[in-house]
């Protein structure tokens, strides 16, 4: 009888070990997990238009420069959606290539109101090309986010091809480039210069156009040294515009991953000199 109880505490003692060892272990590795979780950067997220207006390698170019890996989670959006605010589930916009009227035409002015607002109260926009032509004060249907006007609208569809584009001091800073030129792929994107609207903060340039295409009839002489990337602010939001194709040109994802997370950043904008 001694034996048998001397075993069964035996048996007893180990597992209250065991029990008590695991118990410490949790203890130690939970405080270490939820401080791991904390210091992860919050993911980023991404509402890339995908409707009416835009164009078939728009969105998933976009998406593939902003994969979950890098910080970003990324949906797709209609325009009802953006009707709807459904934008308020989102840190950032994105207007990718297209036709800026026909995406004005297709968000109608309840869905382009919707836009202005989520900019205003702190949300990012970045539009590309179409989405430039979008994001102007240029015309009927523009946003008005982005204090540029488009010049020579006669000749807007100019041509695709590539192009050079000269970096201003802060564009290569903000992408990390050692040279001045980049070539980027251009296709009708808008040649914005200053509106000079009061209500509208002056943007910044960051880059310009070095050459030109200058086909169906279009002008030579007139895209060159015009703003092909700018930044700006909109009430508590930012504003990001290019009118050539970073998405869609090898080697310059990290220019739309920059531009994305700049439009996310809450911090306010100085006001440019």
């Amino acid at each position: 009888m001694q034996f048998e109880f001397s075993s069964r505490s035996a048996v007893v003692y180990h597992s209250l070990t065991l029990r008590v060892m695991a118990c410490a272990l949790i203890a130690l590795l939970v405080p270490q997990a939820k401080a791991e979780e904390q210091a992860k950067p919050a993911q980023i997220r991404v509402a890339i238009y995908d409707d009416a207006g835009g164009s078939a390698k728009g969105p998933p170019s976009c998406e593939r420069c902003l994969p979950q890996g890098k910080g970003f989670a990324v949906k797709r959006v209609k325009a009802a959606d953006i009707r709807a605010g459904e934008l308020a589930n989102f840190d950032v916009l994105i207007q990718p290539g297209g036709s800026g009227s026909g995406q004005a035409k297709a968000l109608a002015k309840e869905g382009r109101d919707e836009v202005r607002k989520f900019v205003d109260q702190g949300g990012g926009y970045l539009g590309i090309c179409a989405g430039a032509y979008l994001a102007s004060a240029d015309y009927e249907w523009s946003l008005g986010l982005l204090d540029a006007k488009v010049l020579d609208r006669q000749h807007w569809a100019r041509g695709r091809g590539d192009v050079l584009l000269r970096l201003t001091q802060p564009g290569r800073a903000m992408w990390s480039e050692k040279q001045d030129l980049v070539t980027v792929l251009y296709h009708q994107g808008p040649l914005l210069a200053p509106a000079g609207k009061a209500e509208i903060p002056d943007y910044e340039p960051l880059a310009s156009f070095e050459t030109e295409i200058a086909l169906k009839g279009a002008p030579t002489g007139v895209m060159k040294g015009t703003t092909a990337a700018a930044r700006g602010s909109f009430g508590k939001g930012r504003v990001f515009c290019f009118s050539p194709h970073p998405e869609q040109t090898e080697g310059l994802d990290h220019f739309i991953v920059a531009a994305v997370r700049w439009a996310a950043a809450k911090k306010a904008l100085p006001a440019i000199e």
